[in-house]
């Protein structure tokens, strides 16, 4: 006796990827969201590769992935893929301390952040 088969968080058409531990803050990950946001796949993509931002390397890992999954996993056509979905939010934070003078110290937070990219087929019109 196995458990069931969790059903699909996302539509039939729809592929899914997340990223759960991309060092940074959610705020500079969400530049970099909104760069690929309603775009065709293969245009995000490129938008990535040369963006100056340094959190476009991971975001297009995660892109990567999420058309992976969508061509091995669900069988959907990869030249008509477009990000439907790229949302942000916040994960763990490493907490540190610095040493300061007359024997203080400081907290110092070192965020972690998460992005969720959903990517789906869309028909040609």
């Amino acid at each position: 006796m196995s458990k069931p088969a969790a059903p699909r968080k996302v539509g039939d058409k729809e592929a899914l990827a997340v990223g759960t531990t991309i060092r940074g803050s959610a705020r500079k990950l969400n530049l970099v969201a909104q760069l690929i946001r309603g775009r065709r796949v293969e245009e995000a993509l490129n938008i990535l590769k040369f963006s100056p931002k340094g959190m476009s390397e991971d975001v297009y890992k995660v892109l990567a992935s999420a058309v992976a999954n969508a061509e091995n996993n669900h069988n959907l056509d990869v030249d008509a893929l477009v990000v439907s979905e790229a949302s942000v939010g916040k994960s763990i934070s490493m907490k540190r301390f610095a040493t300061r003078a007359r024997g203080r110290s400081s907290r110092i937070v070192k965020p972690f952040s998460r992005i969720r990219v959903v990517v789906r087929e869309q028909e040609e019109a």
